[in-house]
């Protein structure tokens, strides 16, 4: 079984855009139908392989940012400045089109509604997308699990999942952080997270908190840090980076 579960999330399967939603200027999601998908954990990943008609492929990795529903998954695509495959993610697939997954990736970097501990998001850019897999998951099963976010980005318009995230359920706690422009009257200086917000805006490190960084490259690297710096345990500092 545990074989036949392996090469299931090595095998290519057809994937239908069946819903598509457009979160900012240069980010949407994408809800494609899956048949014969079997489920994943929030904070995994999947592999979206598109082909040219001159045979030309192009394989990116992208993060679930649904909770398990049945044969269909979500994810955000923002785009990538001079990308090969972000552009036409981000801007151009519709409704019906198809490309190809494979998937579900990752064991390290997930959350399950069993886990008790309080948990410590921390998301740079586009590096919400697995962490709102993890908010959403909790708020499906009806845990209260008492989980934070610390979410840097670049201006109030850049915010992904913005409805959410403006209205949260069942007490997320939530703090942003912005690097070029903030909303008129915000009390917070503009920049970026360092120990004084990780110390305000975090679970102290007595709490014994698993904490999920993810974002690009030089900033999970800089969360993590300032992390440990407080006084958190570095095995419990989970990170996933990209770029």
């Amino acid at each position: 079984m545990a074989r036949a579960a392996v090469l299931g999330r090595l095998t290519w399967r057809v994937a239908t855009v069946a819903a598509v939603r457009t979160e900012t200027a240069t980010a949407r999601t994408l809800v494609f139908s899956v048949p014969g998908w079997t489920g994943h954990v929030a904070g995994q990943h999947v592999d979206v392989r598109l082909t040219a008609e001159d045979g030309y492929t192009a394989v990116r990795s992208y993060s679930l940012a649904s909770t398990e529903s049945g044969e269909r998954i979500e994810i955000t695509v923002e785009q990538v400045e001079d990308g090969e495959v972000s552009p036409y993610l981000a801007e151009v697939i519709d409704v019906g089109d198809l490309v190809e997954v494979r998937g579900p990736v990752g064991g390290w970097f997930v959350w399950r509604p069993e886990q008790t501990e309080p948990v410590q998001l921390v998301a740079g850019g586009s590096g919400i997308v697995p962490l709102m897999a993890m908010i959403r998951a909790r708020a499906a099963a009806g845990r209260a699990m008492p989980f934070r976010l610390l979410y840097s980005t670049r201006q109030p318009e850049s915010v992904i999942y913005r409805d959410e995230l403006v209205r949260p359920v069942g007490g997320l706690d939530i703090t942003f952080a912005y690097t070029r422009r903030a909303p008129d009257g915000w009390r917070r200086p503009v920049g970026r997270i360092d120990a004084g917000l990780v110390a305000e805006a975090c679970w102290p490190a007595e709490f014994r908190p698993t904490c999920y960084v993810c974002g690009p490259t030089g900033f999970v690297e800089s969360a993590a840090e300032l992390l440990t710096h407080a006084g958190h345990d570095p095995d419990a500092v989970r990170t996933e980076r990209f770029g």
